[in-house]
Formats: structure tokens, C-alpha cells, sequence
């Protein structure tokens, strides 16, 4: 198993607990704001962060699959680029779309994807920050394999 699997699982199971906060305080606020409008605007903001949130976290789970777990295959970058890439297109047409309706506080809409974006970083960092992955595969001297006398020496005596 690739060694950013959980670090990706974790990033979208707390980046949706971090969604639904934002959710529950943004329709709060937002409904203090511009009543019902500002609720809905609230709730489709924190739905838009977690879509994107997930888009990229989905994006590089797909690339790790299709170019084997290998980050150098060209493969994985075009995966992760085009995730990118129809984030950004996605989010273009949802501005499009919820513009000019009725139903959406233009404002609110905004101050909640700001926070979610930002909030999504936050998540993600906290995250990377937490996981105790290697950062590259080495023995240690001490490790199990090293104490079996698998491994050379590589220093002079």
C-alpha cells in the first residue's frame, strides 16, 4: 500500500468533519446575515469547499492507482493536473450558475468558501504535520533489519 493513502484518508475524513462546521457555523451566521438566503448560501459554500477538498485528495488516490505508486510516472502528474483542472472548471461554472439567483447571497457565498478554502489548508497541513510517514526509505542503524545483519557497513574503520 502506497504511504500517502492514509495521509489522503485522513485529509478527506477531517477535511469533511472540518465541511460540516462550517456548515452548522456559516448557515448560523449566514441566517443571521439574510435570513433563509443566507443559510442556503452558507450551506452550498461549505458544500463547494469540500467538494474541492476532495477533488484533490480524490485526484491523487486515482493518480497513485493509475501510474502504479510511482510520483516520477508522468502518468501521475497529468492525473493531478486534470483534477486540478476540472476543479477550476468546475468552480467557473458554479460562479456562473449561482451568481444572479435569488436564492444566493453573492456575499455569504463567498466570505464561506474563503473560510473553507483557508480551512482546508489548515486541514491539510495539520495533517501532513501529524503523520508519521518517512520521508525516504533508508534502514536505520537499530532498526530490525539492521539488528539481523541484513545490512552492509558502510563507514571505514
Amino acid at each position: 500500500m502506497n504511504s500517502a493513502m492514509p495521509v489522503l484518508k485522513n485529509t478527506i475524513r477531517y477535511g469533511g468533519l472540518f465541511a460540516v462546521v462550517l456548515a452548522v457555523l456559516g448557515s448560523i451566521v449566514g441566517y443571521l446575515v439574510d435570513g433563509g438566503v443566507g443559510l442556503v448560501s452558507a450551506l452550498v459554500g461549505a458544500a463547494m469547499a469540500f467538494l474541492f477538498l476532495g477533488v484533490t485528495a480524490g485526484s491523487i488516490l486515482v493518480a497513485n492507482r493509475i501510474a502504479h505508486s510511482d510520483f516520477l510516472n508522468p502518468l501521475f502528474f497529468i492525473t493531478v493536473l486534470g483534477g486540478w483542472l476540472l476543479k477550476f472548471a468546475i468552480f467557473l461554472v458554479l460562479l456562473i450558475l449561482l451568481k444572479d439567483q435569488p436564492w444566493i447571497n453573492n456575499v455569504v457565498l463567498l466570505v464561506t468558501v474563503i473560510v473553507g478554502v483557508v480551512g482546508s489548508l489548515v486541514v491539510d497541513v495539520v495533517v501532513i504535520a501529524r503523520s508519521r510517514q518517512p520521508y525516504v526509505d533508508v534502514e536505520l542503524p537499530g532498526s530490525p533489519k539492521a539488528a539481523d545483519g541484513e545490512t552492509e557497513r558502510t563507514t571505514s574503520e
